[in-house]
């Protein structure tokens, strides 16, 4: 993986810290791809998970930690998290799966079942329950890429931010769109063009004509002020992604603190995932507000049109479990119990999805 200089001299400063640091203050590097701000779950990395670690640590232990923070890719970027957490350039580190879709493809499991839950908070504990039932997502990643779960985040609910106004998804085909990766055949499968992106290439992307769309939730399509060059936003409701963003750490870093100390950190981990969750939702509440006080045009979809939408995926989520099947992974039992657990949290599909 490619370092620049920038992180070299960034860890060497790491590596000043650990050796200045009297034996009883610990040192982590802690980071994401994504801003703190825009990004929810980097912005309660930093709000929430690092100051309540710290508190903690403090006040019921003999040792103090320090952090050496990173966000916004000024350690890792988005594609490189995972490896940076696997080789120990950070000790701890939070990334969407969806920038890894070949090493974590099946953990995108919410990704291929479009039309999902709303609610984030309700997808991240839908999720939990998916990775609790299946310890192979979560051996997957001790096992083949050296960290260990601490929490599931994600991201709140998809709409369709564009250019022009439409009604129908007719009017999408041959219409360029952007996406994350993942969720680029929720476009490919009504005829638009889908195009790989990432959030700071939107604004000037979307301004030039390189694409019409961004597929993204509210508090992102502000943030990154794509609603300028894109003022319609279309409320599609393609559901949260629960469990799209995992917060991991690298499992000789942490084998290697203090036992009461490890257990803090799992501890603050799992509070980390209620209270990011919650903090997606508000997300969404505050990012629409903000659209609207802007001037955005914003609309919901006719059910009629999201159920044709939804119907022209409707052999997505087998395509993917047998996709994951034949790269040795449990694709078809991970994603019939997440539809199956979506179903009996009362949510109501547009479409009936069925593996094979």
């Amino acid at each position: 993986m490619h370092r620049p200089l920038a992180l070299l001299a960034f860890l060497l400063f790491g590596l000043i810290v650990n050796g200045c640091s009297d034996s009883s203050t610990l040192s982590l590097r802690i980071g994401a791809g994504h801003p703190a701000g825009p990004a929810v779950y980097a912005t309660q990395m930093r709000d929430f998970f690092v100051p309540e670690v710290t508190r903690r640590v403090a006040a019921e232990t003999d040792y103090e930690i320090n952090f050496i923070e990173g966000y916004g890719g000024s350690i890792a970027k988005v594609s490189e998290t995972l490896e940076a957490v696997e080789s120990g350039i950070l000790d701890i580190g939070a990334y969407c799966v969806c920038a890894e879709p070949s090493k974590l493809f099946l953990h995108n499991f919410s990704y291929f079942v479009p039309f999902g839950p709303r609610d984030s908070a309700r997808a991240i504990e839908i999720a939990r329950k998916i990775y609790d039932k299946h310890p192979w997502l979560q051996e997957q990643l001790s096992q083949n890429h050296k960290q260990e779960l601490l929490a599931l985040n994600g991201w709140d609910n998809y709409h369709l931010g564009t250019v022009m106004p439409w009604d129908s998804i007719d009017e999408l085909k041959g219409i360029k769109i952007a996406g994350a990766g993942p969720n680029l055949p929720w476009l490919e499968f009504v005829g638009a063009v889908p195009v790989q992106s990432v959030l700071p290439d939107g604004y000037l992307s979307l301004q030039t004509g390189v694409y019409s769309g961004w597929l993204m939730f509210p508090s992102a399509y502000f943030s990154f002020n794509f609603h300028e060059p894109a003022p319609h936003y279309t409320l599609v409701n393609f559901g949260s992604v629960g469990g799209a963003v995992v917060l991991t750490v690298n499992s000789d870093a942490i084998a290697a603190l203090p036992a009461d100390v490890q257990n803090i950190i799992r501890e603050v981990g799992r509070d980390y995932e209620r209270v990011a969750a919650a903090a997606l939702n508000d997300g969404q509440a505050r990012g629409l507000k903000n659209l609207e006080e802007a001037g955005t045009s914003i609309r919901t979809l006719a059910d009629s049109v999201r159920t044709d939408w939804a119907e022209s995926l409707l052999d997505f989520p087998n395509q993917m479990a047998k996709d994951a099947d034949t790269r040795d992974m449990p694709g078809s039992a991970v994603i019939r119990d997440y539809i199956d657990a979506v179903s009996q949290s009362g949510h109501e599909w547009p479409v009936n999805y069925v593996i094979e």
